[in-house]
């Protein structure tokens, strides 16, 4: 499903919103002219000489503007034109296109993944075709290592080529794009930046996993114990896409935070949302059917913050016999909230 009409009317307001964000222009006589005030301007040597410019103080200061005026139009319109969400539900395959192991975009030839993607979707559009289904890749971008790497932050980032040739994948078949973040002993400060040119396509959005964020925990290795992001780390990430949202016109972006246990989040309701970045807390732990329901209802139906999504697994959810895959009708059925985010690993 296109979000093009959407966007553009989101292009267009904007517009505005960055144009009512510029600092307010003044003017200053030129030399030997009077002032309003009956001053005379200096000139020649005497002339003084210009205050410094706080350009960063500007820049805040132009945010917060934009960051208002977003505010005034979400109260109005329930969220901002081009929003994805509450308006579809969007369905994902999670993975590495350079890995089988990591899920099922990577697992198996593209053609044939497409075609099954292609069925999931329908299914989904079949159990609740009240709400239109969108589409979308979810590749892990930064992935946690199993040794240090030169700087010691236990991390990899994709390379510019892999990249752009996912992103290919999600324009061919009308997906929106995930870029997921697994930091290691790095930090979303240190690694967001590194994403910033591909998060200004409008059908790129963001991932964030806690589960592999060490940076508060020296010496463990990914994989030993399960990692930790506070809600001042999801702030700064809102606020790092707002910005991008803000100063490139687009549409609002929307950001998945990983969570299956308590502490894998602290703080979440110190979380500040902003209309620019749609939030969800997703669930994506794994295992038989009663198991994934009660983390949802613990960790993310109890500790509300957005919206909220719901992974499930091809290899672990129907391991051991009997259990199985959820199917769509019962996720929709057995979760409340029911999510708006799902995607398949």
């Amino acid at each position: 499903m296109s979000l093009n009409a959407t966007s553009s009317a989101f292009v267009a307001t904007l517009g505005l919103m960055a144009a009512l964000a510029l600092p307010a222009c003044s003017t200053r006589p030129a030399e030997g002219e009077k002032a309003p005030d009956g001053t005379t301007a200096a000139t020649g040597d005497s002339a003084a000489k210009p205050a410094p410019v706080d350009t960063i103080k500007l820049k805040m200061q132009a945010m917060r503007r934009d960051s208002l005026k977003a505010d005034s139009i979400a109260r109005k319109t329930g969220q901002l034109p081009g929003a994805i969400l509450p308006g579809h539900r969007i369905v994902a395959f999670y993975g590495n296109i350079r890995s089988k192991g990591m899920g099922i975009l990577g697992r198996e030839p593209k053609d044939q993944m497409f075609r099954k993607f292609a069925g999931v979707l329908k299914e989904w559009q079949a159990a609740d075709p009240s709400i239109p289904v969108q589409a979308a890749l979810h590749n892990v971008t930064i992935t946690a290592q199993g040794s240090p790497g030169k700087d010691g932050k236990w991390r990899l980032m994709n390379s510019k080529a892999t990249i752009e040739e996912v992103m290919s994948w999600a324009k061919e078949h009308n997906c929106l794009l995930f870029l997921d973040v697994q930091p290691g002993h790095s930090t979303l400060q240190a690694e967001l930046p590194k994403l910033e040119q591909y998060l200004k396509d409008p059908m790129v959005h963001l991932g964030i996993d806690p589960e592999f964020s060490l940076a508060t925990m020296p010496g463990v290795r990914p994989n030993q114990k399960i990692g930790t992001l506070d809600a001042k780390d999801v702030n700064f990430t809102i606020n790092f896409l707002a910005r991008i949202v803000s100063e490139n016109h687009l549409p609002p972006k929307v950001l998945t935070v990983h969570r299956f246990t308590r502490k894998m989040l602290t703080n979440y309701k110190n979380i500040k949302l902003d209309p620019r970045v749609q939030v969800v807390m997703h669930m994506d732990g794994h295992g038989e059917p009663t198991l994934k329901k009660d983390s949802y209802h613990d960790y993310i139906q109890t500790e509300p913050v957005q919206y909220t999504g719901f992974k499930l697994f091809y290899e672990y959810d129907a391991r051991p016999a009997p259990h199985h895959i959820m199917t769509p009708v019962e996720v929709l059925t057995q979760l409340t909230p029911k999510p708006l985010y799902i995607q398949y690993q």
